[in-house]
């Protein structure tokens, strides 16, 4: 069992910047990716970011079309803690954020169906 809790959601306006933070307990040995996902109302859930882990000495991270260059994922091992620096949002950024994570490497990151284990999420708003 993994549990996930996030922080650092709130409302900024247009061009601003957060930082969410998801801190994760539990059996956290075989957490091979962490992402982040969203969504937004009357929309489907769609994968922001992740970070996985192939081996010890090799991590990839992947982000969505439409935060490259915005967003960046970034993990620290000793406090099993996720980040997400989020920089130049727009209110198209608008949504319930959800941190996630699964045991294995492979897979499309962005497959939430991948996932077992999810946060409560933390509620971005960007304002215009």
């Amino acid at each position: 069992q993994v549990q996930l809790v996030e922080s650092g959601g709130g409302s900024v306006q247009a061009g601003g910047s957060l930082r969410l933070s998801c801190a994760a307990s539990g059996d956290t040995s075989s957490s091979a990716c962490m992402a982040w996902f969203r969504q937004a109302p009357g929309k489907e859930r769609e994968g922001v970011a992740g970070i996985c882990r192939q081996n010890r000495n090799t991590v990839y991270s992947y982000y969505a079309d439409s935060v490259e260059g915005r967003f960046t994922i970034s993990q620290d091992n000793a406090k099993n803690t996720v980040y997400l620096q989020m920089d130049s949002l727009k209110p198209e950024d608008t949504a319930m954020y959800y941190c996630a994570v699964r045991a294995q490497y492979w897979g499309y990151w962005r497959d939430s169906f991948t996932y077992s284990y999810w946060g409560q999420g933390t509620q971005v708003t960007v304002s215009s």
